[in-house]
């Protein structure tokens, strides 16, 4: 199911959805596509870094950030950025510009910090140093909030030829679904060239993204003088 519109709105211009578009496209025209093998190898997050077991180019305390805006290839990126162009604007139209930017880096945090404690703790060593990167832990906790903030509403979908409207709650939760089978059936790690995903990134990023989109819910229903007209 490929994602193509959600049909709602915005009441103000996603100025940081943008902003992170672009630069996630800037840093895979300039920085990696000059040269992608020895641009992924130092700024990716080695899961390695964080028990010492090896020497990552970067410090792990600042590569989980740079990995954020690596990616291993056209289809990787065109994939990450159709997915938060959908549903980041509306997250973001719900959070405020300043809180959505930080809960996407919080999201992105929570979904590296997932997936090397599954990593170091049920991978192996050699998964350990394969490299990390990509945008989609952080996408993960928009689509999470996106599930608790806009459930009802009909996602256009392309499903194999036919144009599809899909309920958001059934699409991002077959997606989340999937995500969860797949890594639960060992596969742990991920590498620039597609040879594995790091899908407990995704679970944890979404499951982040829920918990945060339902506290602030329950903050506004708890508040109602601050919540948006």
């Amino acid at each position: 199911m490929i994602p193509l519109s959600d049909g709602i709105p915005t009441r103000r211009f996603p100025y940081v959805n943008v902003a992170l578009i672009v630069a996630n496209f800037a840093v895979w025209i300039f920085y990696e596509l000059p040269h992608l093998g020895s641009s992924v190898q130092h700024a990716s997050f080695y899961p390695c870094a964080v028990n010492g077991s090896c020497h990552a180019p970067l410090p792990w305390g600042v590569s989980w950030i740079t990995s954020m805006f690596l990616h291993g290839g056209w289809d990787h990126i065109l994939g990450n950025m159709l997915f938060l162009a959908i549903f980041g604007k509306n997250v973001e139209d719900a959070f405020g510009h300043l809180r959505y930017l930080a809960f996407y880096f919080a999201g992105g945090f929570v979904a590296t910090a997932t997936q090397t404690f599954i990593t170091l703790v049920l991978g192996s060593a050699a998964e350990g140093r394969i490299p990390n990167l990509g945008a989609s832990g952080a996408i993960a906790a928009v689509l999470g909030a996106y599930f608790v903030l806009y459930p009802d509403s009909r996602v256009l979908s392309l499903v194999i030829v036919f144009l599809v409207r899909i309920p958001a709650w059934v699409f991002l939760g077959v997606w989340f679904l999937y995500q969860f089978v797949e890594g639960n059936f060992g596969l742990f790690s991920a590498n620039a060239n597609g040879g594995g995903t790091a899908f407990f990134a995704h679970v944890g990023g979404f499951v982040f993204g829920v918990l945060v989109a339902r506290l602030l819910a329950g903050a506004r229903a708890r508040d109602p003088v601050t919540a948006p007209a």
